[in-house]
């Protein structure tokens, strides 16, 4: 599941935070990298046992709704949507009940399941689901499909929710949500209890190529900071604010220590990191320095790819670098993003 952008956004707060630490120590900083990727799988298990905490919750009021109703001898309430054959699969699935019963923080001891079953009790996807003379799993599945990017995906309240109970979280569910959704769609009826969810790492590739990015970058940032003063047109790096500073360390250490990742790819995913935690200029200053960065290694032999010789060259402005605007780490907004849940990001490397 954790995936390179996952990985990169990673490096870029553990870089910024250990040259912010006094106690520059590379191997702890390295385990701490490594825990905050472990928390956003913590997380994608817990946005999916969201699923089961309000079905549960759905549960228990239709038990309270079915009493009433014999009591007063009204007619039964419909069971539907706490019978939802997806969501039943998932309350049953082996994995996520071994992540559940290991978790401290359980969704049973907030308010938000009871919420969101009431913001999806008066939907209309909620009307037209349970209206539907269409009673099969893949119906089942496709609700929660639509109701988790209608009421998880984008929930201010439940991403503060989900900052108290982790201050690794706040930065991750966006991403996160693409995985969840992704699961939805895979699940097979016929798999049962025993369907796999997505594993924390796709593969051992993976986490070399997040300990040797970070290790590149802290270990020859002396070389890279050279890198950028060889094209910085005389401006003194110190007036950049330093988050763009770490920003171009870890792309340039990418550039030199990857040669299968294009060097479009490399930045492109840099740039798009800088507008999320950078000042609004360094977006398109950052984009034109590694440009100009690559093209001079490429030229000067130090970097052996190949770029378009009809893309821009040099910074786009220089204006980014004026002041000492120091950036805050922020919660981070996509700038644009599709339902990767239906469009999935294809990996560079893969």
């Amino acid at each position: 599941m954790i995936n390179r952008e996952i990985i990169r956004i990673k490096i870029v707060q553990l870089t910024y935070a250990y040259y912010q630490n006094g106690n520059k120590n590379i191997d702890t900083a390295e385990k701490e990298l490594f825990f905050s990727l472990s928390k956003a799988y913590d997380l994608y298990n817990h946005l999916l046992s969201l699923i089961v905490a309000v079905t549960k919750e759905a549960q228990r009021r239709l038990e309270v709704a079915q009493a009433r109703a014999k009591r007063e001898h009204l007619a039964e309430p419909s069971q539907k949507f706490v019978y939802n054959r997806f969501a039943i699969q998932l309350q049953e699935n082996k994995a996520l009940n071994e992540f559940i019963n290991n978790q401290k923080t359980v969704w049973a001891d907030t308010p938000v399941p009871g919420q969101l079953f009431e913001a999806i009790e008066a939907s209309q996807i909620y009307q037209d689901y349970m209206a539907s003379s269409e009673d099969n799993y893949d119906a089942d599945r496709e609700l929660w499909r639509k109701l988790y990017k209608t009421f998880i995906q984008e929930n201010a309240e439940l991403d503060a929710v989900l900052e108290d109970q982790s201050l690794y979280w706040n930065d991750d569910k966006e991403i996160v949500d693409t995985f969840v959704l992704k699961t939805i769609k895979r699940f097979k009826e016929q798999n049962g209890a025993r369907e796999e969810l997505l594993p924390e790492w796709d593969s051992d590739e993976e986490k070399d190529f997040a300990r040797k990015l970070f290790r590149a970058a802290i270990l020859n940032d002396v070389e890279y900071q050279r890198y950028m003063n060889e094209v910085s047109r005389n401006w003194d790096l110190s007036r950049l604010a330093y988050m763009d500073i770490v920003i171009m360390q870890i792309a340039i250490a990418e550039l030199m220590t990857f040669p299968n990742i294009p060097v479009s790819v490399t930045i492109n995913e840099f740039v798009d990191i800088a507008k999320l935690y950078s000042t609004p200029r360094s977006g398109g200053y950052i984009n034109g320095m590694l440009d100009a960065i690559a093209r001079k290694l490429i030229k000067t032999n130090r970097l052996m790819k190949h770029m378009d010789p009809h893309q821009a060259k040099g910074p786009e402005s220089q204006e980014g670098a004026e002041g000492n605007e120091q950036p805050k780490m922020r919660h981070r907004k996509r700038i644009t993003r599709k339902d990767s849940g239906d469009n999935e990001k294809a990996d560079e490397t893969k």
